[in-house]
């Protein structure tokens, strides 16, 4: 499929009526996750550690293209360092996470620690920019997520971090595949 280039402001990227269900993105992805090790066991475990951190306040289908985005699903991702020399770990790459390195057929209190960390950061940038279940919104806070910073007039401005990761994550929601 491919990922079309989004950028400028969030009123240039697809809006929600445009994104495919929770489910839909979910079996898209299946065989990307099983490529990684993943177990199925593993797999099922991730669809049910999204749906009880959704209870935070964030979007399933944002906190599953975040999971695909930063480690493909991978619940033995290794752990990254941001600039800052902090870790990010787990299957959100986030500050914080658990982590689990070269380890699959994890527990469900395992794999929901990592989706825990990560949406709980990310509902932190939802807060910060008015905390609304809208395009404009996770947009915006998708760029603060992978970058800390935002260019509101170009979400696609990385300030330093990755260009295209508002972008790539909207293709995601559109059910595309990189």
């Amino acid at each position: 499929m491919g990922f079309t280039w989004y950028s400028g402001p969030s009123s240039n990227f697809p809006p929600m009526s445009e994104w495919k269900s929770f489910e839909e993105i979910f079996n898209i992805n299946k065989p990307q996750m099983f490529a990684t090790g993943d177990t199925g066991e593993d797999i099922g475990r991730i669809w049910n550690a999204v749906l009880e951190c959704a209870k935070i306040g964030v979007e399933e289908r944002v906190i599953f293209c975040i999971i695909m985005q930063e480690s493909t699903g991978n619940v033995g991702v290794q752990t990254t360092y941001n600039g800052d020399g902090h870790a990010t770990a787990g299957l959100m790459q986030a500050d914080g996470s658990p982590g689990f390195p070269g380890q699959h057929g994890l527990s469900q209190d395992q794999i929901t620690s990592m989706v825990r960390a990560g949406t709980q950061h990310f509902k932190q940038n939802l807060i910060q920019f008015g905390n609304g279940d809208n395009a404009d919104t996770i947009y915006k806070a998708l760029r603060a997520y992978n970058s800390g910073s935002v260019n509101a007039n170009d979400l696609s401005d990385g300030i330093g971090a990755t260009a295209s990761y508002v972008s790539d994550i909207a293709n995601r929601l559109l059910g595309r595949l990189p």
